[in-house]
């Protein structure tokens, strides 16, 4: 998932809007869907690069990060 340079614009304006003049409702609806676009694919591009990190540990064994970091997480129920 990836979110365009024009969705962030549009964040941006949003935000510099929302302190020089304040937002209308369809508008702070519209900023808390595309913030929360930003922020999924902020994690799904961590998930993908945890995904290809191995870690070798002193003993010689691999370990996927990604892999260990849904084990953590499974865990807490998260």
């Amino acid at each position: 998932m990836s979110i365009d340079e024009q969705k962030i614009a549009r964040i941006n304006e949003l935000y510099r809007r929302s302190k020089a003049e304040g937002l209308t409702d369809a508008e702070k609806q519209e900023q808390k869907l595309l913030r929360l676009e930003y922020v999924q694919a902020i994690r799904a591009n961590l998930r993908s690069q945890l995904n290809n990190i191995d870690i070798e540990e002193k003993d010689g064994s691999i370990y996927n990060l990604g892999e260990k970091y849904d084990m953590e997480r499974k865990r807490k129920g998260n």
